[in-house]
């Protein structure tokens, strides 16, 4: 027996028969009002460090992209629409295989997003094919990642409710950043030390 099984059997034994039953777990949470303020999103995103743009549609994202990295190899994942790269970027198509070092070596990497907090400025990606591995969105220095306004909700709970409990889950809240070594901010210690978020529409 084990420790964990002999402090449990000592609570059981303990509560006995007469136990109250457990009370029940409030799902109520509190959830946004309305439509998400994209104006909130943009905020906490610019508070993270992270440099937000404007896209009318998808159309003008190679112009957009061109601005941020004009040029060099950006990582893609395989679903991701190659039609909006600007046409001097060198697209290295992530199918799954693409081994650690050349993934390091890129320039940067351009995603989309599954859905996005407004409250928190946190963007979630969950590998689906336009997204790719994590591992894609962690080794280059440069994540470029595009959002739908339709993809950004209030609040944490409604973006749980998006979300498939199931897959890969990365929740991104600005570049990677850390302040434990004498409160000093360091950034690109685990992830892309510059993070773009281009926002549709």
């Amino acid at each position: 027996m084990n420790s964990k099984k002999l402090i449990l059997g000592r609570i059981r034994a303990a509560l006995g028969e007469d136990a109250p039953p457990s009370p029940p777990i409030p799902r109520d949470y509190r959830r946004g009002e309305g439509k998400a303020d994209l104006d909130l999103l943009v905020e906490r995103l610019v508070d993270y460090k992270a440099a937000v743009h404007r896209a009318l549609d998808s159309a003008t994202l190679p112009s957009v992209i061109a601005e941020i990295q004009g040029s060099g190899v950006l990582v893609v994942p395989s679903g991701l629409p190659t039609t909006w790269l600007p046409a001097a970027v060198e697209p290295l198509v992530d199918d799954g295989t693409l081994p650690a070092d050349r993934i390091a070596a890129a320039d940067g990497v351009v995603t989309a997003a599954a859905v996005a907090v407004a409250e928190t400025g946190t963007i979630v990606l969950d590998a689906s094919p336009d997204q790719g591995r994590r591992i894609i969105t962690l080794l280059p220095d440069l994540h470029i990642c595009v959002l739908r306004p339709e993809q950004v909700v209030q609040s944490v709970p409604e973006a749980v409710a998006r979300l498939d409990a199931t897959r890969p889950l990365t929740w991104i809240s600005g570049p990677s950043a850390t302040s434990d070594i004498e409160l000093n901010r360091v950034e690109g210690v685990h992830g892309p030390r510059n993070l773009h978020v281009i926002l549709l529409g």
